[in-house]
């Protein structure tokens, strides 16, 4: 005996339908996902983006002035002596793939007092009192600032941020030093800059320690410029827009 228990069954059309929705629903769901994975990797990119374009220098040449020399052997006086030094000449300046070499204009910048250590030993410079300005002079110069520039526009005034450290990098005939420090101050546009650095290559003659003179053979710098807000509010735009997407994707 022969028992066939086949049995068929047929899916009516509103039950096709609700079938053919819930597979809708969930693609349109997967496709909200990845919109807003997609978004919040733009969103955490903005920061990234925001500090893309910054600002480089380069001076060479010229003098610095170290006081309170006199007598001390070249030791320099703690909590007395600085470091001044004005028209380093200003040779690069580069903001993002833009790029300006030759004569622009120059560097000037002073310490605060001296820590610790010596001048011709090495020590650290206190960053209180200090000043960081450079200077943009010429076409190139007016035509960054929108200003006439002739005589020299303001391009960074600042001062050193933290404890400025004096090296000895060779004691032989002239003695080489390096200062370095970090930089805080406004640009001409008056965006802040908190995040900046430099580092001036000295050297200095025996006999002109207890002077107080010395040279400059090359510095470099860098300053990090946020963008304006509108990059902040894209930010901020996408996140909420991300949220959006997945509010209705839980809903």
């Amino acid at each position: 005996m022969h028992f066939d228990f086949t049995a068929t069954y047929t899916l009516d059309h509103k039950f096709k339908m609700n079938l053919g929705k819930k597979e809708e629903k969930n693609l349109e769901g997967i496709n909200m996902r990845r919109v807003v994975v997609v978004l919040a990797l733009l969103a955490l990119a903005m920061p990234i983006a925001a500090w893309a374009d910054g600002i480089t220098f380069g001076n060479s040449n010229g003098t610095i002035n170290i006081s309170y020399m006199a007598g001390t052997g070249g030791l320099g006086t703690i909590g007395s002596t600085t470091i001044t030094s004005q028209g380093s000449n200003l040779t690069s300046f580069t903001i993002g793939m833009k790029s300006w070499t030759g004569h622009l204009g120059s560097v000037d910048f002073s310490t605060g007092v001296l820590e610790s250590g010596s001048v011709s030993g090495g020590g650290t410079f206190s960053d209180v009192g200090s000043t960081f300005d450079i200077i943009g002079k010429g076409a190139w110069a007016s035509k960054l600032t929108k200003e006439h520039c002739g005589g020299g526009c303001s391009l960074f005034a600042g001062s050193f941020s933290s404890t400025i450290d004096w090296t000895e990098t060779g004691s032989g005939k002239p003695a080489t030093y390096v200062l370095s420090g970090k930089l805080v101050g406004t640009l001409w546009n008056g965006r802040q800059i908190t995040s900046g650095t430099t580092q001036q290559d000295i050297y200095i003659y025996k006999n002109q320690l207890g002077s107080g003179k010395g040279h400059i053979t090359a510095g470099t710098g860098q300053l990090s410029t946020p963008e304006p807000g509108t990059l902040g509010l894209l930010g901020t735009g996408l996140v909420g827009i991300a949220g959006m997407f997945r509010k209705k994707i839980i809903g």
